[in-house]
């Protein structure tokens, strides 16, 4: 706990079993009360990694894809009674030991949600991200804030924590089950008026940490300025977008 605060960590795993251990080692488990993993059908053996290392899981019997994978972790994370909730990616290709500075600063009560950005600091060219990456990376970063309206260093990290209460009232449900459900999820935080904080954090390219292919990066960067382009008619009033409805359909958790 912090100050108080139930600290869950969120695991959405596919394929992971090469990377949990020393994910889940470097954990901070002074202040994090609970770790959940969410296996989304994987074929080696991650399910059963990690309930040798104690860890609560769950698995999709089917893939449902990363947001449908991120759904489920929110859900049961708030059924444990989370108050925080930090997701961290089993690949270990963010570092763990900033579980407790992103917690920290939701705990203050100065942000609404936190991010670890790749970009801040030594910056991810350092890590290994590969150079088209990087450059999209920039791209759509800068079209985000344009269109939303805010000021980040980066839109697509997978290092984020929120606070229960943007858990609860985000239509998640409405959001896509694949890739663009982190944009989705950042744009719904900016439309409800969340504040969105930042910390450098480092990371990590190699063989065995999870990264989507050129063909699904590219339906993901459209899917972005998609999000981008409903967020602008939505705000104008021009269009409503279900995924901006207050009254949209949220996690069953949360209801």
């Amino acid at each position: 706990m912090i100050h108080g605060l139930k600290v869950i960590v969120v695991l959405p795993a596919y394929n992971a079993a090469k990377t949990l251990e020393m994910t889940h080692a470097e954990i901070p488990h002074d202040i994090v009360d609970s770790v959940v993993l969410v296996d989304d059908a994987s074929h080696d053996e991650t399910v059963a990694l990690a309930r040798r290392l104690g860890i609560k899981t769950f698995m999709h019997p089917e893939n449902r894809g990363y947001g449908g994978n991120q759904k489920t972790c929110y859900t049961e994370a708030l059924r444990e009674g989370a108050d925080i909730v930090v997701m961290l990616h089993p690949d270990y290709q963010y570092t763990p030991k900033l579980v407790t500075a992103m917690a920290s600063m939701i705990a203050s009560g100065e942000f609404d949600a936190v991010l670890g950005s790749r970009i801040l600091g030594r910056g991810a060219l350092a890590g290994g991200m590969p150079l088209y990456k990087y450059v999209a990376n920039r791209f759509l970063t800068l079209a985000g804030n344009l269109m939303l309206g805010v000021k980040l260093s980066e839109y697509h990290t997978g290092y984020r924590a929120f606070s229960r209460r943007v858990l609860e009232t985000l239509p998640l449900e409405e959001n896509s089950d694949d890739f663009v459900f982190d944009n989705q999820m950042l744009a719904q935080c900016v439309r409800f008026g969340f504040r969105i904080g930042e910390i450098s954090c480092p990371t990590k390219y190699f063989a065995d940490a999870s990264s989507i292919n050129f063909r699904r990066s590219v339906v993901y960067g459209l899917g972005v300025l998609g999000t981008g382009i409903r967020f602008m008619l939505d705000k104008a009033g021009l269009a409503r977008s279900p995924i901006f409805n207050a009254e949209g359909r949220k996690l069953s958790a949360a209801k």
